[in-house]
């Protein structure tokens, strides 16, 4: 783990602060770094804006706010208006590839990467799990964290009976990530995907 700004955003309803929740969750639990989080909502419960700030460092965190992200993760068109702007020159951002449209790119360098977590989700059965897909994706993506905590801290973030459900939701958007990354990545959509992933 290294010193990173990261913000996640769409909208209410697509589990945005659980997703920042987990990832936080596999780096100050789990690898036994630290994590700050802060958390942004619009004044619907579900539709509106939504968004949360992680900082993932492997001693103290001594300032709590993203100034500059270095990965963004955004799930809905708004999001990306609002926020993409602000990502780090040679940061990574990742989209929900069939939510979001990147008209240009927003910042030097900056690595695209997206993933239709919302059909995947739907394909598994639940379209709540979006945002673990989501989740799996960034994991494969960042390189930041473990597979094992992330997974680790998906399971002990959700009930029971949802385990089985939400494990395979994030093994599949791992995996699409890791296929992603070796097809070359930034070309959006070009990584094939399959729900029916092999336990």
């Amino acid at each position: 783990m290294q010193l990173t700004e990261l913000r996640i955003a769409g909208f209410g309803g697509q589990g945005v602060i659980m997703c920042a929740s987990v990832i936080g969750r596999a780096a100050s639990i789990v690898e036994d770094g630290y994590a700050t989080m802060t958390q942004n909502f619009g004044p619907e419960a579900r539709g509106g804006a939504c968004s949360a700030q992680l900082v993932l460092s492997p001693t103290p965190v001594l300032y709590p706010y993203v100034v500059k992200p270095d990965i963004m993760v955004l799930m809905s068109q708004e999001a990306y208006v609002k926020f993409a702007r602000d990502i780090k020159p040679g940061g990574t951002l990742i989209i929900e590839q069939d939510l979001v449209r990147v008209n240009e790119i927003p910042a030097l360098d900056v690595k695209v990467f997206g993933i239709p977590a919302t059909r995947m989700a739907e394909e598994l059965g639940k379209r709540m799990v979006l945002n673990i897909v989501m989740t799996g994706f960034f994991g494969a993506i960042s390189g930041l964290l473990q597979r094992e905590s992330l997974l680790k801290a998906v399971e002990d973030s959700v009930p029971a009976s949802f385990a089985e459900l939400n494990r395979k939701a994030f093994n599949a958007g791992y995996d699409y990530g890791v296929r992603h990354l070796q097809h070359g990545g930034m070309e959006l959509g070009r990584a094939e995907y399959s729900v029916s992933i092999a336990e």
